[in-house]
């Protein structure tokens, strides 16, 4: 019964929710998705029109509501640029767990969402043991991008080229720390999320190396959890709920001035996402929540704003690497953060930005949505992929590990020698060997 209630009472946040909506289909002009099909079902206003129904048209045809919901990247373009304040990414993901709520998660979500993210522990060990054999079933393809592919049935999976796991993650190449403000008076906590941790340990490392170099104390426990957004894109609230209370547990009475990560989806995730969907949890908690979501900041920016890196005085010979910047979509359109990591760029001399068109257009990751519906993630993808071979860059940057993993498939497959990296990592090649 008290499951039931909260359906209901989700129902009637978003019903409170649609009536903002002026039916004047602005969305329509930026959602990566409607420019690919055209159909009005995929974009906002389209969505919206369903769930004014949604109870009836759950009972009706639940298959279609949810493929209907599934088909969305969950980017904000639509929030970002509607004259009313939808807010678009609050209605879908509440509808997502209406619906998970009613009708319960699929058996493979519910083995890795309750089995695996619920138990950290138990979720680095499963990878951990995952890296050591993966090379049985994939081969390396694009030395450049650090890519694979699978060795058979490459078909089973799209033909995707992926960022292998990393041989050793984060948590292992780098202990648990806790040091004291430096010089810079600033000491952050480190969030790192689950794809730096275990796909990218090189940029946490940088985030570290960058934070010692100019005296930032940094707190890092290894017991963190992940941040929940891949459950709760799915409607899993349960685990959403249970990784926000796990990372309470291990940030909430610490002391830092900042929680730094250098992760678009988790600052937007914990900055936004966490407040909104804690609506359930106990008293204590909620506000521990709040207080924690006011302190999160993307490492670029953070460098920028807190600790004020500028340009460093390196040596610079030769013509300077051309490099491009993807804007995350959770990182510019949730978040409104642009400048900061193409001004850390910028603190190397030895790199020269180029814009791209459209760099802040998605590139089609979406998370899950690219698992669910490949194809349409490519066509994105490909777009995002001719706009940074155009610039002549050699160097494709951007602060999403997901975008990277996405943006590298689209250039691993069409043979491009780029190689990606996050600003994080092209500041902190200025304080080599110091």
């Amino acid at each position: 019964m008290s499951e039931m209630r909260q359906l209901v009472g989700l129902l009637k946040q978003i019903d409170d929710q649609l009536v903002a909506c002026m039916r004047c289909g602005m969305c329509q002009a930026v959602c990566p998705i409607y420019a690919e099909t055209g159909l009005e079902g995929h974009v906002a206003r389209g969505k919206i029109a369903l769930l004014e129904c949604l109870a009836d048209e759950v009972i009706k045809d639940p298959a279609g509501v949810k493929e209907r919901l599934d088909a969305c990247l969950l980017c904000g373009s639509c929030q970002a640029n509607c004259p009313s304040g939808v807010k678009a990414l609050d209605i879908f993901l509440k509808a997502r767990a209406f619906l998970t709520g009613y009708y319960g998660l699929p058996p493979v979500k519910r083995a890795i969402f309750r089995g695996l993210l619920q138990n950290p522990k138990l979720f680095d060990t499963v990878l951990g043991v995952a890296s050591k054999f993966q090379g049985l079933f994939t081969k390396p393809v694009n030395d450049m991008l650090g890519s694979s592919c699978a060795r058979v049935f490459s078909d089973l999976i799209g033909g995707r080229h992926f960022a292998p796991l990393a041989d050793k993650p984060l948590h292992d190449v780098a202990t648990q720390r806790d040091t004291p403000r430096g010089h810079s008076g600033l000491k952050i906590a480190f969030f790192y999320g689950c794809v730096v941790d275990k796909m990218f340990p090189r940029i946490g490392e940088a985030v570290l190396k960058v934070c010692d170099h100019h005296g930032v104390g940094v707190f890092m426990p290894h017991a963190q959890a992940c941040c929940g957004i891949p459950a709760l894109s799915s409607g899993d609230r349960e685990t959403f709920e249970k990784l926000v209370a796990l990372n309470m547990k291990v940030f909430a009475e610490s002391d830092f001035d900042v929680l730094v990560t250098p992760c678009a989806t988790c600052t937007s995730t914990i900055k936004k996402i966490w407040p909104l969907m804690a609506e359930d949890l106990p008293a204590t908690t909620r506000y521990q929540v709040k207080e924690l979501s006011a302190k999160v900041k993307d490492i670029s920016a953070f460098l920028i704003q807190d600790v004020g890196v500028t340009p460093a005085d390196v040596a610079v010979s030769g013509e300077p690497v051309t490099v491009t910047y993807h804007d995350p979509c959770h990182l510019k359109k949730s978040l409104g953060v642009s400048a900061e990591p193409r001004a850390l760029i910028g603190c190397n001399p030895r790199y020269k930005l180029q814009e791209m068109d459209g760099a802040d257009s998605c590139c089609g990751s979406g998370g899950s949505f690219t698992l669910q519906h490949y194809d349409l993630s490519k066509r994105i993808g490909k777009r995002k992929r001719d706009n940074i071979v155009a610039t002549g860059a050699t160097v494709a940057a951007t602060s999403c590990p997901a975008c990277m993993l996405q943006i590298g498939d689209m250039l691993s497959q069409a043979g491009d020698t780029l190689a990606i990296r996050h600003p994080v990592e092209i500041y902190a090649e200025t304080l080599a060997g110091r």
